[in-house]
C-alpha cells in the first residue's frame, strides 16, 4: 500500500509530501500533521449531585490542587466536602448555566474559542488541527490528545490557559499529558506553552477591554480590582511563581492605562479550606471600599481566559451584592477576554509564536 506523510526537509527547501511503499502487512499509519490543543480547568456535565460530585472528586483529589497528604485529606474530602459541596456548587453553576446548550458557560466559549482559532489559523494545507479539553470533566485530555494522534498528529501544541503559571493549573495540565503518554507506543513530540502573563499583546488585550467597558458606563470607577483567583499562602512561600505574574500583568495594565496603585489594585479569590490564602482577599475588600464611602467601582479577572462559575456567580453576582449591601452604589464586571476580538488575537498570537519552526 502507498503511505502519506510528512518529511522534514531544509527549511529553505519547505515541507514536502514523499510517498512511501510499505509491505501489505505493515499496520496503517496516520503521521504529518501539527495538533494545537487548547485547555481550560474544567466543567460538570449537569449541575445536580452526581454529576457536580464526579467533577469535584476529580478536582479536588489532585495533589496538586490540594497538597495535604492523604491520610489527612481524604477522610475530609470523602466524609464531608464530597456529601455536602456539590449540591451548594450545583446551585451556583445553576445561576450561570447555559440553559440552551446544557452546559456551562465555560464549556461554552472553550469550544468557540478553539473554533475561531481554526478558522484563524487555516489548516495549512490540511496540516494543522486545532481541539480543545478540560483538565477535570469532559472532554479530557486523554480523549483529544489521542484523538489528535489517531488523525495523524505527530506533533502537539499544549495550550494551557492560563496566563499566569501555578502548580495548581498549569502544571497539572502538564502532569496529565504526561501520563497520557506513557500509553502511547508512538508518542508525538509535544510542546507546552508557557505563561504569558507579561505579553505585550496580552496586556494590550486586557487594557483595551477595561478601555471598551467603561467607555460604554454612565459612570466612571473609583476603584478598579483586578482579582486573581487566590492560592494558599503555603504554595507561594514554597516558590509557586502565581503572585508575582498577578502582580506583574496589574503593574503592566497601570502602565499601560496610566493609572496608580490606588486606582487599579489587586486582590485574590475562591479561598477554600482553613489556610490562609494570597491576600487581600476580594470580598473583604469589596467591603471595605464600600464601607469607607467608595460608591463606584469595577472588578475584572485577569487570571481568567473565558467567564466561567468563579467571575459569573463569584464576581458579577455575589461580589455586587456584597459591594451594595455595605453602602456601594454603582457595580459593574469587566467580562474576560472570552472569544472576542481581543481574546481571540491573544490566542493565535501565542499560538503562531509557540509553533514556529513547525509551521
Amino acid at each position: 500500500m502507498t503511505l502519506q506523510f510528512s518529511s522534514r526537509m531544509p527549511a529553505q527547501a519547505g515541507e514536502e509530501m514523499r510517498a512511501i511503499r510499505l509491505p501489505g502487512d505493515h499496520p496503517q499509519v496516520k503521521a504529518g500533521k501539527i495538533g494545537v490543543l487548547l485547555v481550560n480547568l474544567g466543567t460538570p456535565d449537569a449541575t445536580s449531585y452526581w454529576p457536580m460530585r464526579r467533577y469535584l472528586r476529580e478536582f479536588l483529589s489532585d495533589k496538586r490542587v490540594i497538597e495535604w497528604p492523604k491520610i489527612v485529606w481524604y477522610p475530609i474530602l470523602y466524609g464531608i466536602v464530597l456529601m455536602t459541596r456539590p449540591k451548594k456548587s450545583g446551585h451556583a453553576y445553576d445561576e450561570i448555566w447555559n440553559k440552551e446548550l446544557d452546559e456551562s458557560p465555560l464549556r461554552t466559549i472553550t469550544r468557540s474559542q478553539s473554533d475561531k482559532l481554526a478558522e484563524q489559523m487555516g489548516n495549512q494545507n490540511g496540516r494543522l488541527v486545532v481541539d480543545w479539553a478540560m483538565r477535570y470533566g469532559q472532554p479530557s485530555i486523554r480523549s483529544r490528545l489521542e484523538n489528535l494522534k489517531a488523525q495523524g498528529c505527530d506533533r502537539i501544541l499544549v495550550f494551557p490557559l492560563y496566563p499566569q503559571y501555578s502548580a495548581t493549573t498549569t502544571a497539572t495540565v502538564n502532569d496529565e499529558v504526561c501520563k497520557a503518554l506513557l500509553n502511547m507506543r508512538w508518542q508525538p513530540a509535544i510542546r507546552t506553552v508557557p505563561p504569558y502573563h507579561d505579553d505585550p499583546v496580552y496586556i494590550e488585550a486586557l487594557s483595551q477591554s477595561v478601555e471598551r467597558h467603561l467607555a460604554g458606563l454612565d459612570f466612571e470607577p473609583d476603584v478598579i480590582l483586578t482579582s486573581y483567583h487566590g492560592i494558599p499562602q503555603s504554595y507561594f512561600k514554597k516558590g509557586d511563581p502565581y503572585h508575582c505574574h498577578c502582580m506583574k500583568t496589574t503593574r503592566l495594565m497601570r502602565e499601560r492605562l496610566g493609572m496608580d496603585k490606588e486606582k487599579l489594585r489587586v486582590t485574590f479569590q475562591s479561598r477554600f479550606g482553613p489556610e490562609e490564602w494570597l491576600q487581600p482577599y476580594t470580598d473583604k475588600t469589596v467591603e471595605a471600599l464600600a464601607k469607607d464611602g467608595v460608591k463606584k467601582i469595577a472588578v475584572m479577572n485577569p487570571g481568567f481566559v473565558a467567564d466561567c462559575l468563579e467571575t459569573l456567580e463569584e464576581i458579577a453576582g455575589e461580589a455586587g451584592e456584597i459591594f451594595e449591601e455595605a453602602g456601594g452604589e454603582h457595580f459593574t464586571h469587566i467580562p474576560c477576554l472570552n472569544d472576542s476580538d481581543l481574546g481571540m488575537a491573544v490566542i493565535e498570537t501565542v499560538v503562531r509564536r509557540e509553533l514556529a519552526g513547525w509551521l
